[in-house]
């Protein structure tokens, strides 16, 4: 298509999506110049009730999609998001989120079919989570795309793009929410009442660019206020984060949602308001269109009482009503997504494609004497507290499926006569699994592979889990327990080769198990398909090609103080100790060597070869080091691509050169802006292990 022509055809789609706004806004506005102050504030309320004389039906705006339908029974469980973050693969990531999208539409017309749309039945979704993954101690942050802004910004845009589909469809699709805005990463116990102090700089470079990239270049339709106050006021009463960035800097026209129970928060946890009624006027005059919560309730008593203006209430209400027009839920119209079979949940189609991303999630962190893949004539057995957990395999905000392969089922289809083991729990002890008592069930085994780590029910959110090294939700520390430590270092003293499979939704501090396994393998939390994926990888049916999208540090010196989120020393990008595993890092069963990159133009172009014997994919990684002369990171991930690279060949990757390759903080415009002098460029294969060319702009 010529240029001109796709001009043309951006404008139509702008002029046709505005006429089709306006529109919305208009029948909205008409229909709230007939309610009642109390009929508008059950309408803010996300348990919306119908007001059957305007022929307005009950809404739940509640939904969940963090990696597939969630709570609404059946549907397809791909891998937690932190694990398809490790995919670095944008493009099956959007290809995920339509198939989620396409069975959300397929429960929708389900539910609308049977009479009532109840919570977890709608269209509005409560995701993509795309805080920065701070801290790996913060239980929440296997709902993130990882630590970086770049990623996750990147990631974010095709997680709103599958789930809402074409802007321009006369009945859009879902909505996306941008979550949890902003400056959130934990701790989990302190969060109605945490307050979270960074610099501008900080706020700027780091917790707000992923937003930034979803409000401006995915056109995401909802953003979800955090539980927390942001230099002294709770987030959902910031007008400079709200009102100055958000709508002001990012010319944001979607809705904004509290987080549940958030306003209520704003006098219960954090003291900043009187009472309800004065949390209610805060939240709604700064354009909180809608209360995940019942604090709303008070709305009537605010306006009554004079805190609160009734043209505020107005201008939420018709933001919400719009919305429901646009999403042709205020009259169940379901076109053009009628043609979305029933069969599709949980279908074989979507089956194969959470096989698909699962594998693309499993990084090779070690791999001692090519222990992997197995070659089939070894003695082996199955040992390990998450070698048979379908829930584990789960995640948290999850589907329920029918169907879930868990490891021991997958190599059990390998070897009828394996030998499966739970050999110790996860954290407390079991006199009655003893190292011992293991190793005499193993006398003739030569190769044990251990499926070792966390489960959900120890990390997540606002847990009540009161354990060593976990405490409400959150982690106290990063070590492998110890009851799973000392089972490895037995197994490893008996002269067995272990072969690690770790799940965990985040970073999990190894150093000894380098000692003690010859291989290692971090998995996540793997979805319902994760058995034979990781089975796959063990035996060479799938070549490891994931990445950590976290730094994975040595042990707990290495982590800052938790409540502390100013990012120095945080982080690949201020981090300047050494890790364990660095961020961007994943082995393969082949071996890729860079060449000697160029500037042609506007591009980077990098020569990737594929050394090995094998075909394989590499994530290749494009970061940038400022001037001598400029303050910030030491280096930023600025592009990324995912290329096959088949066995003795040679690929040419080419990485567009634009303003945003060059951001930094500029003091004076108090923003990020391009800045000009002497860069280098920095490509490779993981963030450690970089070449370099200068560059001038």
């Amino acid at each position: 298509m010529k240029p001109k022509t796709l001009m043309l055809t951006a404008v139509l789609v702008l002029l046709a999506t505005a006429c089709s706004q306006n529109t919305a806004e208009q029948r909205a506005k008409d229909l709230i110049s007939k309610m009642s102050i109390e009929q508008k504030k059950s309408l803010m309320l996300f348990y919306s009730p119908a007001i059957d004389s305007l022929g307005i039906p009950a809404y739940n705006w509640w939904n969940e999609a963090l990696h597939g339908v969630a709570r609404n029974g059946k549907a397809t469980v791909f891998p937690m998001p932190i694990g398809m973050a490790a995919s670095f693969d944008e493009a099956l990531l959007e290809e995920v989120f339509t198939a989620a999208s396409d069975e959300a539409r397929v429960k929708n017309r389900q539910a609308i079919a049977k009479g009532e749309v109840g919570q977890y039945q709608g269209l509005t979704f409560w995701t993509p989570n795309i805080n920065i993954f701070r801290d790996p101690r913060w239980g929440r942050g296997m709902e993130t795309y990882g630590e970086d802004p770049f990623l996750t910004g990147v990631l974010g845009c095709a997680v709103v793009r599958g789930l809402q589909g074409p802007d321009d469809a006369k009945v859009l699709k879902a909505h996306a929410c941008a979550k949890h805005y902003a400056v959130h990463s934990g701790p989990e116990p302190s969060r109605h009442e945490f307050n979270a102090e960074v610099s501008e700089r900080d706020l700027r470079e780091t917790y707000l660019p992923a937003f930034k990239d979803l409000v401006t270049k995915a056109n995401v339709q909802e953003v979800m206020i955090a539980y927390n106050s942001f230099r002294g006021k709770p987030c959902g009463a910031s007008v400079y984060l709200v009102d100055s960035i958000l709508r002001g800097e990012w010319k944001y026209q979607g809705l904004i949602t509290s987080d549940c129970g958030a306003i209520s928060d704003f006098y219960e946890g954090h003291h900043y308001s009187a009472d309800a009624p004065h949390a209610v006027a805060a939240a709604v005059r700064t354009g909180v269109d809608l209360n995940c919560g019942d604090a709303y309730e008070h709305i009537p008593e605010a306006v009554e009482q004079g805190l609160l203006d009734e043209a505020d209430v107005d201008r939420c209400l018709t933001r919400l009503l719009a919305a429901r027009i646009r999403l042709g839920e205020l009259d169940h119209n379901t076109e053009p997504w009628n043609h979305l079979s029933d069969d599709i949940v949980e279908g074989e189609a979507h089956k194969a494609l959470s096989l698909k991303m699962a594998e693309e999630t499993i990084v090779l962190l070690q791999n001692n004497n090519s222990i992997l893949p197995l070659k089939g004539d070894e003695r082996i057995a199955l040992v390990g507290p998450n070698s048979d957990d379908r829930e584990m395999q789960w995640g948290n905000y999850n589907g329920i499926p029918d169907e879930t392969i868990t490891l021991a089922d997958a190599m059990k289809q390998r070897h009828a006569d394996l030998i499966t083991l739970k050999g110790c729990n996860h954290v407390e002890k079991d006199k009655d699994l003893t190292p011992q008592r293991l190793l005499d069930q193993l006398k003739d085994i030569d190769v044990v592979v251990f499926a070792s780590g966390i489960t959900p029910q120890l990390e997540g959110e606002e847990m009540g889990v009161n354990l060593p090294g976990f405490s409400g939700g959150d982690r106290t520390s990063i070590e492998l327990p110890a009851v799973q430590r000392e089972t490895i270092k037995a197994l490893h003293a008996a002269g067995k080769k272990v072969i690690l499979v770790n799940f965990s939704g985040s970073a999990i501090a190894l150093a000894p198990e380098t000692e003690t396994c010859e291989a290692i393998l971090q998995v996540w939390y793997p979805g319902q398909m994760g058995g034979t994926a990781i089975c796959n990888i063990l035996y060479g049916d799938a070549v490891p090609s994931a990445k950590l999208p976290v730094t994975f540090y040595r042990n707990d010196s290495q982590l800052r103080d938790f409540n502390d989120y100013a990012m120095t020393g945080r982080t690949y990008r201020y981090f300047t100790d050494a890790p364990l595993f660095a961020f961007g890092f994943g082995l393969s069963y082949t071996t890729f060597e860079y060449g000697q990159a160029t500037v042609k133009g506007k591009d980077l172009i990098v020569p990737v070869t594929n050394t090995g014997s094998r075909d394989g994919s590499e994530v290749v990684q494009l970061y940038v080091s400022l001037p001598a002369d400029a303050e910030g990171p030491q280096k930023s991930l600025r592009g990324f691509k995912r290329v096959s690279v088949p066995a003795g060949q040679t690929v040419e990757v080419a990485f567009p050169l634009t303003d945003d390759t060059f951001l930094n903080w500029d003091a004076e415009a108090q923003d990020m802006k391009p800045v000009s002098g002497e860069w280098k460029l920095l490509y490779g294969g993981s963030s450690d292990r970089l070449q370099s060319i200068d560059y001038k702009r």
